[in-house]
């Protein structure tokens, strides 16, 4: 194995198999994020999303892809272009990857890809005596073509592989995201509970949301008349109807192999959300 990898999987409790593919993929996702830095990604682009979260911000919880945006409506955009700036980076810590863009079926702003990355170099089936087959850990990466306005961001520095800095929104403008995904994601009853903890993540940090962009952001879904800017009031009694239909069990069984502790999801219950939902902070 990679000394470099070594060294960056000391950082991580190894105590199950799923704790080390979840330090893997994070160490996967953050060499890519060097790759896109060397290809000056940032001078066009913003880092978002709950992986923006969990290793730019402290989120204690594991996250799978990686969310871009970038600065300006820009159709012509091609992401396929720094597949090879990742899949190169990648490669020069040992890897066996490849990264390949997703075809698109409908007409839409986001563009996608994907980082597979092959595990027989790794010795962690043995360790946690486990018998084959080996595993490709998959990781998407994604960017929107036409973000909605009103957002600010900033740089934040990388130390691992080595120092970087990368552009990313804003913690209000990403808590306006997170709260778009709680009122606007269909999922049928595939609840995801990995965005109600970051509700409270954001809760208990004292972030309060960006309304203009979050207000953006639902006119661009068609889910607010353009024009309109949400008052506190209303998107309190939104978030507040969506948490009366919350399924908690199913919110709970999809935060789990996030986690390191899933006592803590004891206390979960649409009272409680409520509550924590009556401390937030609203400008």
């Amino acid at each position: 194995m990679n000394m470099a990898i070594q060294k960056m999987l000391s950082r991580y409790p190894l105590n199950a198999e799923r704790d080390f593919e979840n330090a893997l993929k994070e160490i996967i996702q953050e060499i890519a994020l060097q790759g896109l830095w060397r290809a000056k990604f940032f001078e066009k682009s913003a880092f978002y999303g709950d992986t923006a979260l969990r290793i730019l911000y402290g989120l204690d919880r594991f996250s799978e892809d990686l969310d871009f945006s970038l600065l300006t409506p820009t159709p012509a955009f091609d992401l396929s272009s720094y597949n090879k700036a990742v899949q190169l980076e990648l490669q020069s810590f040992g890897f066996d990857v490849s990264v390949t863009s997703k075809i698109k079926v409908t007409e839409g702003a986001v563009q996608s890809a994907f980082i597979k990355a092959n595990t027989t170099q790794f010795d962690y089936l043995i360790r946690f005596q486990k018998r084959g087959p080996f595993k490709t850990l998959k990781i998407k990466f994604k960017i929107d073509t036409d973000p909605p306005p009103y957002f600010e961001t900033e740089s934040k520095l990388i130390l691992h592989p080595s120092e970087f800095y990368v552009r990313t929104y804003t913690l209000p403008d990403l808590f306006a995201g997170k709260i778009h995904a709680l009122l606007c994601r269909k999922w049928g009853n595939r609840v995801k509970g990995r965005d109600w903890y970051d509700f409270i993540w954001f809760v208990k940090n004292g972030v309060s949301p960006n309304l203009q962009h979050l207000s953006a952001r639902l006119w661009q879904t068609g889910h607010l008349s353009e024009g309109t800017v949400l008052t506190p009031h209303t998107l309190h009694d939104l978030l507040k109807a969506r948490i009366q239909t919350l399924d908690i069990a199913l919110a709970k069984e999809d935060i789990m192999p996030f986690l390191k502790d899933a006592s803590r999801l004891n206390i979960w219950s649409q009272t409680f959300f409520i509550d924590i939902l009556n401390t937030m902070k609203l400008a």
